[in-house]
C-alpha cells in the first residue's frame, strides 16, 4: 500500500502546507513526516486549515507551555482568528472545554472533586474488576477477537457510566453519537443532530434525577441546577463533555498502547514481567508520551500580541500547538521517537497544560495502569491477528486510533 495514509496533503515546499498532515505507514506510532520536518525546520511554521486560511503552528515542547500557560491567548472558538477543527455553527458547545477564566474555573470547579487522585485511587478496586471480568469473557469466548469491541471500549465506558451515573445499557448510543461529533468527517449538520441527541439524552435523565438523585457525579450537577448555580443546558453539555471524554480517548489508548507494544515485544516483556506499580505507572506515561493520541493539536486565539520564539504573533491570529510533536522534542526528551517504558517521561503534554488540561487525567492514568499491568500478565500469548498495514486506522477524527484491533493467543 502507499506510504502516505488518508490526510490532507503536505503542500509544496513553496506553499503552505495543510493541517493536520499525513502519517506514514512506515510507523504508524509517530507524528506526521511533514509535522517532524516542521520541528526540525524551526520553532514555528505557517499552516492551512480546511477554511484555506493561515495559522501558526508552534513546533516545540517549551514554546508550546508558554504559550498554553499565556492569558493573553484564548480557548473559545468564536474569538477572532480561532482554528476550528472543521466547519461549526456555533451551536455544539462542549462545555467548559472551549471558555476561558473564570467562567471556566467556575464551572470546572463543580465536577473537579469525583477526578481528584484520593477520589480516583478508591475506585481502582472496582476497575480492576472490570478488567478481570472482561478478561474472563475474552478467553472463554471467540478467539481471535476485536479488541476494541471486546475489551478497550467497554473498560473506560463501564467506569464513566457508573461514575456519571449514566445507564451502560445505552453504551451504543452515545459512542455512536461521539463518533460523530469528533469526526472531521461529520457535516456540519450530522454534527449537531448528534451533539442535539447527547444534550437530549441527558436533560432526560437530569429529570429522572431530580426525582431519584443518586451518589454520583450527574446528580451532583443536578443539586447544582436546582439550586441556580447551573443552567439545566450547561449541566447536559457538561454531561456530554464528561462522557465523550471519559471513554473515547482511554478506549483509544489502549488500543493503540497495545498495539505500539506487539510492535515492541522487548518494550513488552518488561511491562508484562512487572508486578511493580512504579515501572507500571511509568510505562503508561511513556505510551502516553509516544503515542499522544489527542492529534488535532491544541488551538487558541490570540487576543493581544505575544511573542514566540523571536516571533510577534499578532492579536487576531489564530495558534495551532501540535502535542504529538511537542512529546517528540529532543530537547525535552532525548532520542524522541524510542519507545522506552524505563524512561521518566511524565513531563508529557499528553493532557495538555495549564488551565485547560485534561481533568480526567487521573482516572485516565489510573484505568491505563490497572489495564497494561493485567491484560498482558494474564494473557502472556497475545499477539496481532492482522496485518500492520491491513489495520484501519483513525486518521479523521481529534483522536488517534484504530477502529478495529483484531489480536489471538
Amino acid at each position: 500500500m502507499a506510504d502516505t495514509l488518508t490526510g490532507a496533503a503536505p503542500g509544496t515546499a513553496a506553499g503552505t502546507p495543510d493541517f493536520p498532515m499525513p502519517r506514514s505507514m512506515r510507523c504508524p506510532f509517530d507524528p506526521p513526516p511533514a509535522l517532524k520536518a516542521a520541528q526540525e525546520a524551526g520553532p514555528l511554521a505557517r499552516v492551512r486549515l480546511w477554511d484555506g486560511k493561515d495559522y501558526w503552528l508552534i513546533t516545540r515542547y517549551a514554546d508550546q507551555r508558554a504559550v498554553l500557560l499565556d492569558p493573553r491567548v484564548s480557548a473559545e472558538a468564536d474569538r477572532p482568528g480561532y482554528p476550528l477543527q472543521a466547519p461549526s455553527n456555533g451551536k455544539n458547545n462542549i462545555s467548559f472545554i472551549m471558555m476561558d477564566d473564570p467562567e471556566h474555573a467556575r464551572l470546572r470547579r463543580m465536577v473537579t472533586a469525583p477526578f481528584a487522585v484520593k477520589r480516583v485511587e478508591a475506585m481502582r478496586p472496582a476497575v480492576q474488576e472490570i478488567v478481570d471480568d472482561l478478561i474472563d469473557e475474552m478467553l472463554a469466548g471467540p478467539n481471535p477477537v476485536d479488541l476494541v469491541e471486546a475489551f478497550a471500549l467497554p473498560v473506560p465506558s463501564l467506569v464513566i457510566c457508573a461514575l456519571l451515573g449514566v445507564p451502560y445499557e445505552d453504551h451504543d448510543f452515545f459512542q455512536e453519537n461521539s463518533k460523530l461529533l469528533i469526526s472531521r468527517d461529520s457535516s456540519v449538520e450530522d454534527r449537531t443532530a448528534a451533539h442535539g441527541r447527547l444534550v437530549g439524552y441527558l436533560d432526560r435523565l437530569m429529570g429522572e434525577k431530580m426525582e431519584n438523585p443518586a451518589e454520583d457525579l450527574f446528580s451532583g450537577l443536578v443539586a447544582r441546577v436546582e439550586a441556580g448555580e447551573l443552567t439545566r443546558l450547561d449541566a447536559a453539555q457538561m454531561g456530554v463533555l464528561l462522557l465523550l471524554a471519559g471513554h473515547e480517548t482511554t478506549a483509544n489508548m489502549i488500543t493503540l498502547g497495545t498495539l505500539a507494544l506487539l510492535e515492541h515485544p522487548e518494550q513488552l516483556a518488561l511491562l508484562r514481567d512487572s508486578d511493580d506499580p512504579k515501572v507500571i505507572a511509568g510505562a503508561v506515561e511513556e505510551l502516553l508520551r509516544y503515542l499522544s493520541i489527542v492529534h488535532s493539536g491544541r488551538r487558541r486565539a490570540v487576543l493581544a500580541d505575544i511573542e514566540v520564539a523571536g516571533q510577534v504573533i499578532r492579536a487576531g491570529e489564530g495558534v495551532i500547538m501540535a502535542s504529538d510533536i511537542a512529546n517528540r522534542d529532543p530537547e525535552a526528551f532525548p532520542d524522541p521517537d524510542r519507545l522506552d517504558l524505563s524512561r521518566d517521561a511524565r513531563r508529557h503534554v499528553a493532557f495538555g497544560f495549564g488551565v485547560h488540561q485534561c481533568l480526567g487525567q487521573p482516572l485516565a492514568r489510573m484505568e491505563l495502569q490497572v489495564v497494561y499491568g493485567t491484560l498482558y500478565r494474564r494473557i502472556p500469548a497475545l499477539r496481532l491477528a492482522a496485518d500492520l498495514a491491513d489495520l484501519p486506522f483513525k486518521h479523521n477524527g481529534g483522536v488517534y486510533g484504530v477502529h478495529e484491533l483484531p489480536v489471538a493467543w
